[in-house]
Formats: structure tokens, sequence, C-alpha cells
């Protein structure tokens, strides 16, 4: 009887009918580099913004598993109350880790990163 459970879970889960209950949890990835760090950022003037309130969000080095990629910056939508930080690599230790662009309240800022 608890094998059927748990296979049910299982294909409900696969299936995305879960999903509400799956969404809940948030996941941090974090990526280590053992191949030194990632080439210089390209410099690229931005484009018009669509709209006047919009963050430019520039580019940066990805990483694909294999190699650096250049992914191209882009506009966000502002988000009031919150101060945008672009994708970076910081080095910790002698690994550099990428961290995603992410929205950071403009309350708890302290002045660092």
């Amino acid at each position: 009887m608890r094998t059927r459970k748990n296979i049910l879970a299982a294909i409900l889960l696969a299936a995305g009918l879960l999903s509400p209950i799956v969404s809940q949890a948030r996941t941090d990835v974090s990526v280590g580099i053992n191949f030194g760090p990632p080439p210089a950022p390209v410099v690229v003037a931005p484009p018009p913004p669509p709209q006047p309130t919009y963050i430019w969000s520039p580019g940066y080095y990805g990483w694909d598993g294999y190699r650096y990629v250049w992914v191209d910056g882009r506009y966000i939508a502002p988000r009031p109350g919150y101060l945008w930080v672009p994708a970076h690599w910081e080095r910790r230790g002698p690994r550099h880790f990428f961290v995603d662009g992410r929205w950071v309240s403009h309350h708890g800022h302290r002045g660092h990163w």
C-alpha cells in the first residue's frame, strides 16, 4: 500500500500536479569554477530603454559547464522599493562563484552587495 502511494506521488509530481506545493521551496544554486577568473566584461553601450524607468542589467560571462560564455545585457522592469544587483562573479579563496542577478530590498541595503 505504501509503495502505491509513493508511486502515485511520484507520478503526480512528474505531471506537475503537485507544483503549487513544490514551488514554495526556495533553491539557490552556486557554481564554483577552478578554471580561473572569467574574462573581462565586454563593455557595450545599452540601447535606448523600452520605458524611461527600466533598469539596464549589464552583460556578464556565464558558465556552460565547459567554458565561459557571454550573456548579453538586458533591460529589467523596475521594482519599487528594491535595488537591482547585476549578475557577477565572486572570488572565494582559489575559486570563482557565479552570483545571479537579483532584487534586494532598498530598506535592507547596507552599502555592500
